[in-house]
C-alpha cells in the first residue's frame, strides 16, 4: 500500500510579519473573517462601517483594543493601519480599494472583485504602481478539500487534466427578505465565483474556449432569484460542468470530480465545511485525513497569503491579476444565462445586469 500524499494544502502565516490591519465593512460574513484572524493571532487594529453598531459589535466580540470608523478615510489616514480587508458589497469596493491603495496599503478585496474587468485592470495596474499587494478574498481556495485537490493537481499526480465537474445542491432560499434578493445573478455571480474560481485554479493556465449557461426558478422557490443555474466550460481537449441546485430541501450534497491523464481526485460531503477527498491512482484509492473547515480557515488562508507575499515580496496566489481570468469566466456565464448562446471568455467586460 502506497502512503497517501503528505501536501501543504492548510493556510500559512508569514513569519515575522504582523502589521495593523483594518477591517472595511463588518457585515454578516466579516464574521468569519474576525474569527479566522482572531484565531491566527493577527492584529485587527481598525473597525470600519457606516452602521457604527456593527462595528462596535465586531469589537466587543473579537478586537477590544480595535479602533471605531465609520468613515473608511479617516481608517486609511492611520500610519498603523498597513493592510486593509475591503468587505463591502461590490457597487462601492472598487472606490474603497482604490483609495486605499492611494493611500499606500496593501488591499485583501472581498470578492467577487470588481463588476468590471477594464476596472479590475485599473486597479491591478494602480497597485503596480504604488508597489502595493492587491489581493482577493477567494477564500474557497484555502477550503480544505479545494486546497488539497490544487496542491495535487499541481503536483502532478493525476497527470494532464480531462475534465472537472462540481455540483452544489443545497437551500439557497436563506435569502429571502434580505438585499440578496436584489442580487439578479445571485447564483452565477455571487454564490458560484468560488466555483468559477476553483475551476482556474484546477486548469491553471489552460484557455477556455467557450461558456455555456441556464437559469431558471424552481417551481417552488420563495426568493426572488432564480435557484436554478448551470454551466457547461469547453477547453481544448478537456471540459467542465457547474451545477447548482439552490432550492434542494433535504439531502444536501456537495461533490467535485476532476479527471486527469493519470488518475482522478473527487470530493463529496453534506456541505461545503465537511468533505471527504479521494484521490485513485494505480489502483489505489487514497482517502487523506483532511484538517480544518473553508469556514473560518479559508478565511484565514486569503489574508495569511497576502501576508506572506508581502513579507515575501512576491505576487499573492489570489492576486487581483490572476482573478481577472475567474472574473472573465463568471462574467461569460452570466451572459450566455441571459442571451442563451455561447460566449467567449474574455469577450464580456461588464456583469450584465438584465
Amino acid at each position: 500500500m502506497i502512503d497517501v500524499p503528505d501536501l501543504e494544502y492548510e493556510p500559512k502565516d508569514p513569519l515575522n510579519y504582523r502589521p495593523g490591519i483594518g477591517l472595511i465593512g463588518c457585515g454578516a460574513i466579516t464574521k468569519d473573517h474576525c474569527v479566522a484572524y482572531q484565531a491566527a493571532g493577527y492584529d485587527v487594529a481598525a473597525l470600519c462601517d457606516l452602521n457604527e453598531a456593527a462595528a462596535i459589535k465586531r469589537q466587543s466580540e473579537y478586537f477590544p483594543k480595535a479602533r471605531i470608523f465609520t468613515d473608511y478615510r479617516r481608517l486609511l489616514a492611520r500610519d498603523e493601519i498597513e493592510v486593509v480587508d475591503v468587505a463591502t458589497h461590490p457597487t462601492v469596493r472598487a472606490d474603497i480599494v482604490r483609495d486605499a491603495l492611494l493611500a499606500n496599503k496593501h488591499v485583501l478585496s472581498q470578492k467577487p472583485f470588481v463588476l468590471d474587468l477594464e476596472v479590475g485592470r485599473e486597479l491591478v495596474d494602480l497597485a503596480t504602481r504604488r508597489q502595493r499587494k492587491l489581493a482577493v478574498n477567494q477564500n474557497g481556495r484555502w477550503a480544505p478539500h479545494f486546497s488539497y485537490m490544487r496542491h495535487a493537481i499541481a503536483a502532478g499526480l493525476i497527470g494532464d487534466l480531462l475534465s472537472v465537474h462540481m455540483g452544489v445542491h443545497w437551500n439557497h432560499n436563506w435569502v429571502l427578505g434580505t438585499e440578496f434578493e436584489e442580487v439578479r445573478h445571485l447564483i452565477l455571480f455571487d454564490f458560484a465565483i468560488h466555483w468559477f474560481d476553483m475551476l482556474n485554479c484546477f486548469m491553471g493556465s489552460r484557455e477556455p474556449t467557450s461558456v455555456f449557461a441556464t437559469y431558471t426558478r424552481s417551481a417552488v422557490q420563495k426568493a426572488r432569484p432564480k435557484l436554478l443555474a448551470q454551466t457547461m466550460v469547453q477547453y481544448e481537449g478537456a471540459q467542465a460542468s457547474l451545477v447548482f441546485d439552490g432550492d434542494t430541501h433535504s439531502g444536501f450534497q456537495d461533490t467535485t470530480f476532476v479527471a486527469g491523464s493519470l488518475g482522478t481526485l473527487s470530493s463529496q460531503g453534506r456541505d461545503v465545511n465537511n468533505q471527504t477527498v479521494t484521490l485513485s491512482r494505480d489502483g489505489y484509492h487514497l482517502t487523506p485525513q483532511l484538517k480544518g473547515r473553508w469556514f473560518s480557515d479559508g478565511f484565514h488562508g486569503t489574508m495569511g497569503e497576502l501576508l506572506c507575499a508581502i513579507e515575501e515580496q512576491r505576487e499573492p496566489l489570489n492576486g487581483a491579476a490572476e482573478n481577472l481570468r475567474s472574473l472573465q469566466l463568471c462574467f461569460a456565464a452570466v451572459e450566455s444565462a441571459e442571451t442563451g448562446r455561447p460566449v467567449r471568455p474574455g469577450a464580456v467586460q461588464k456583469l450584465a445586469q438584465s
